[in-house]
């Protein structure tokens, strides 16, 4: 089957470090650590897996991050080589074990990536597991399959950029049948937004400020309003697409990116009725700011001036997978006594109406309102189109779509 594999190069990972993931060729030359090739199909690992054909399967960010070594090596060894790519993803089942009860073959699903303790049939569970929070799971590199944060990081499962993968049934989330592939394959991405969201406490009287609205951002946003959040939301958006989708997903004021420190922090302290105080070196100090912060950039500026923006006793969340920040001042987060905060991938959820599943709650409140997120998703590509889609994954301020997908076949 065709199979968008990864392969770890120690001299492909320094010459990416050293050119940059814009390196105009990189993508028609043979640097890139991603082929599509032809390669055997996983194989169940037990009676209690499933083999799912992806429709859809978008490129998230930290499968960018991979591909270009821009990532942390601090999951190398959770991981196992070769793998196949891909975790957000709808498609059908077309094949399940024999003691499979939760789906059948031609049920369509979304993928629950985590490869936890029940899908390594492990038990007793460990303690994160037993509390339902697989995606944190001790048990890594242990189990029936190889090391693994999730699928498409596990040499066993393969991944959504191919023509099927397996899945533990436990994974595998129905959607109903009034829910279009373009926004059942925002529902992973949807569950990590809502994680993010839920990790604040907001009255309609606080502000909620937003840095960075590519799809986590916008989907943040779409979540804070979904869960029924009244909070006043500021966002931070560079490009022109994602100004609009921020405002139509229910930010109240969109903010530009400002090149220049101190433009940026004037237009910023205007907006959260902060003040800003230059001192004899360095950047500036800044009194007051928003309630939440929640950065879904990761970089070393988008840390740094979150938690100056970020009023006293205020939460500072850091949303996804960031790089490699650096050069970062924490003496705010000290002297504002911030709650330093970190949103990855999924719950439980603690909710008014008791503690929910973070995918269920995704998939119902995408039932609700999802038709608004659709335009999200930008035109299909096809697998053997690869590098044609990584470039538009990595460049969205010219292509205008927030999330980049492969059409499978």
């Amino acid at each position: 089957m065709k199979a968008l594999r990864f392969h770890r190069s120690i001299p492909r990972y320094v010459l990416l470090k050293l050119l940059g993931p814009r390196f105009p060729q990189l993508f028609s030359s043979s640097l890139p650590p991603v082929r599509l090739r032809d390669i055997p199909e996983s194989k169940l690992p037990g009676d209690k897996w499933v083999r799912v054909a992806p429709v859809l399967a978008g490129i998230c960010g930290s499968d960018l991050a991979t591909i270009c070594a821009k990532g942390s090596p601090y999951l190398a060894p959770v991981t196992s080589m070769p793998f196949v790519l891909g975790h957000e993803v709808v498609g059908r089942i077309i094949e399940v074990g024999e003691r499979v009860k939760r789906c059948k073959v031609g049920d369509r699903v979304v993928l629950h990536p985590a490869l936890g303790c029940t899908v390594r049939g492990i038990d007793p569970p460990c303690n994160a597991c037993g509390d339902g929070c697989d995606a944190l799971c001790r048990n890594l590199t242990r189990g029936d399959i190889s090391a693994g944060v999730q699928t498409g990081y596990c040499r066993d499962t393969g991944g959504g950029f191919s023509e099927n993968f397996v899945a533990h049934e436990s994974q595998a989330y129905s959607v109903p049948e009034n829910m279009p592939d373009s926004v059942a394959v925002l529902v992973e991405p949807f569950a990590c937004a809502m994680h993010a969201a839920l990790k604040a406490t907001l009255s309609r009287h606080d502000t909620a400020m937003v840095i960075g609205c590519g799809s986590i951002g916008l989907l943040l946003i779409a979540a804070l309003r979904a869960t029924k959040c009244e909070a006043r939301i500021v966002a931070v958006a560079k490009y022109g697409h994602q100004q609009r989708l921020a405002k139509e997903l229910g930010a109240d004021e969109v903010l530009p990116v400002d090149r220049g420190v101190s433009e940026q922090y004037e237009r910023w302290a205007q907006s959260l009725n902060a003040e800003v105080l230059a001192p004899e070196l360095g950047k500036p100090t800044v009194m007051g700011g928003a309630s939440a912060t929640f950065d879904c950039i990761g970089s070393s500026r988008s840390i740094d001036d979150g938690i100056r923006f970020t009023k006293s006793g205020g939460d500072f969340v850091l949303v996804g997978m960031p790089g490699i920040p650096k050069g970062i001042d924490w003496t705010a987060i000290w002297h504002k006594e911030l709650t330093l905060r970190a949103a990855y991938a999924y719950g439980p959820e603690e909710t008014p109406e008791g503690r929910r599943d973070t995918f269920e709650l995704a998939i119902e409140m995408l039932t609700q309102s999802g038709d608004r997120m659709a335009g999200l998703v930008g035109e299909p590509y096809k697998l053997s189109d690869y590098r044609k889609a990584i470039w538009a994954a990595l460049n969205t301020g010219k292509t205008g779509a927030a999330k980049t997908v492969f059409a499978i076949p």
